[in-house]
């Protein structure tokens, strides 16, 4: 049984150890001592006037997930309709229930106009 574990053992240990080094590697390598100029911001080689730190409206955010989630629909369409001539009925009755689902999403938000631009 421990033989059987082996393979995940190996697993976990690569995973840890691919993080963490990284992190040694660049505080070996980083200055320790970086001097004024280092530490002063810039934009384009240039000092920045005003604050740095800028809000971005949710909006955007929402647009992107919207845009991922039909992203991720179409990458599930092409392999279907390739694939339909062997699935048969089944296979489109599956992915009529997926659209349906999508599509009663899009009208969510739609209703709630989450998709307008103020």
């Amino acid at each position: 049984m421990l033989e059987s574990f082996g393979p995940v053992a190996i697993f976990v240990v690569v995973a840890a150890i691919f993080p963490i080094l990284p992190l040694v590697l660049g505080s070996l390598i980083a200055p320790k001592k970086p001097d004024r100029v280092k530490l002063q911001p810039y934009e384009s080689g240039m000092e920045t006037i005003g604050p740095t730190h800028i809000q971005f409206r949710t909006r955007y955010y929402l647009y992107a997930l919207i845009f991922v989630i039909f992203d991720v629909e179409a990458i599930y369409l092409f392999p279907w309709a390739v694939a339909l001539d062997q699935l048969g009925l089944f296979g489109l009755i599956e992915m009529g229930i997926f659209i349906a689902f999508l599509l009663v999403a899009f009208a969510y938000a739609w209703k709630k106009r989450a998709l307008e631009w103020e």
